[in-house]
């Protein structure tokens, strides 16, 4: 890349095949993360032969996931988002292979190894919601990040709707019918990282760190980063990730255990594909009305409602009787919404809180701590359904999500970057 300055105009061009070749790529994967999210659970049970390791699936591919996450953010930093995020959708499809072939051989270790790999496409479809920032105005972050997302919907919500099908594919192929879901995983999360690494040129975030140069250059004895500012983490960085790694913990915990609640009063997979493609559907396709709400309303107001809205959820999941699917699909959509306003809210305080020089890898350290986050209540999901019921582990999830709201009172407002 040449070091000259580039224009506005070329910059605001870039910018704009930059989330072109996003959308692409996050209608494939979101397709790829439906499959875990959908039968994942269901597939434990089946193999495992309990309900209380069900939510051990979820727990593996969230704890691949914060690998990944960790490593993408590193790899990014170094040689920018094209390798970083076409090799960890590379990892997420050679998971969901294994995870078929496990499936296959009623291979047990294997599955489990699989879904752990698995995880990386999942953390790697997230962390591609970071590229649309990159030469993003700082007003306008927010809704870039929403555009990445949003377009995660075509490929999330078609994923859990094809379970059937995919399932009678996967059984005249002589698999078990909960394998075929990743079937189409593993070409999806191939095909989304061919098209990252293949189209993502130049690479938006290492034309980010050329134009930040560029302005400490032009400043008058302006070094890149202080050792003492460097080693701080700013209050934005603390108050984004506090907001996601909440949201996450109540989402995953209740969305993992709805599956396998839904099974054991009667549903048949259709209506478990169109909870969940519902559900995820709600995480995704509300994002461009909320960046532009973020970015206009406020980071710290949406976040509020974040916790408020998922506290709706857990609330409406608990009192839902289990054969009404009106009210299943209500508690999983404001699930989905509640996540939703968290998610963009704390990507768009990351993102104000930091520079091109430590950005990436800081969205990689605090995604991981999300993935984490995740695992925790995928984990102790199955342990508490077991131990009580669905109404108890919905409700304690809404009630949790309300943490984030004194957290974020009881922390300065963090200072907008200009970088």
């Amino acid at each position: 890349m040449s070091p000259d300055p580039l224009t506005p105009q070329a910059v605001a061009t870039l910018q704009r095949r930059t989330l072109t070749v996003v959308v692409a790529s996050q209608v494939l994967g979101g397709a790829g993360l439906a499959a875990g999210v959908t039968v994942g659970a269901l597939l434990a049970q089946d193999m495992l032969g309990t309900d209380r390791l069900a939510g051990v699936p979820t727990m593996l591919f969230t704890l691949g996931s914060a690998l990944a996450a960790f490593l993408v953010g590193r790899f990014t930093q170094r040689a920018g988002r094209r390798v970083g995020l076409g090799l960890g959708f590379a990892a997420g499809g050679l998971g969901a292979v294994g995870v078929v072939v496990a499936a296959a051989l009623g291979a047990v270790p294997l599955l489990l190894v699989s879904l752990f790999v698995y995880g990386a496409g999942t953390s790697t479809n997230l962390q591609a919601r970071y590229a649309g920032t990159d030469l993003a105005a700082p007003d306008r972050r927010a809704t870039a990040a929403s555009v990445a997302m949003v377009s995660t919907t075509l490929g999330a919500v078609a994923g859990p709707n094809l379970v059937e099908p995919l399932g009678g594919l996967a059984t005249s192929l002589g698999l078990p019918a909960l394998a075929g879901p990743f079937l189409l995983a593993a070409v999806a999360f191939l095909a989304a990282g061919g098209t990252l690494f293949a189209f993502l040129r130049p690479d938006p975030f290492l034309v980010a760190k050329a134009l930040a140069r560029a302005d400490v250059a032009a400043s008058a004895g302006a070094d890149d980063a202080s050792p003492r500012t460097a080693r701080r983490v700013p209050a934005g960085v603390v108050v984004g990730a506090t907001v996601m790694v909440l949201t996450q913990i109540a989402m995953v915990a209740i969305m993992t255990m709805t599956p396998v609640h839904m099974r054991g009063h009667g549903h048949d997979l259709s209506d478990v594909g169109l909870v969940i493609g519902i559900h995820v559907a709600a995480m995704f396709l509300p994002s461009l009305v909320t960046g532009v709400l973020v970015d206009k309303v406020g980071r710290l107001p949406m976040a509020v409602a974040s916790g408020v809205t998922l506290l709706l959820a857990g609330i409406t999941g608990a009192v839902a009787p289990g054969d009404s699917m009106a009210l299943l699909v209500l508690s999983l959509a404001l699930l989905g919404l509640g996540w939703n306003f968290g998610l963009i809210a704390g990507t768009a305080l990351i993102v104000d809180a930091t520079t091109p020089a430590t950005r990436a890898r800081t969205q990689g350290t605090v995604d991981v701590l999300i993935a984490l986050a995740g695992a925790g209540g995928g984990a102790m999901s199955g342990v508490v359904m077991a131990g009580s019921s669905y109404a108890t582990l919905a409700l304690g999830g809404g009630v949790l999500s309300l943490l984030l709201i004194p957290v974020l009172f009881l922390t300065r407002r963090p200072s907008r970057a200009s970088a």
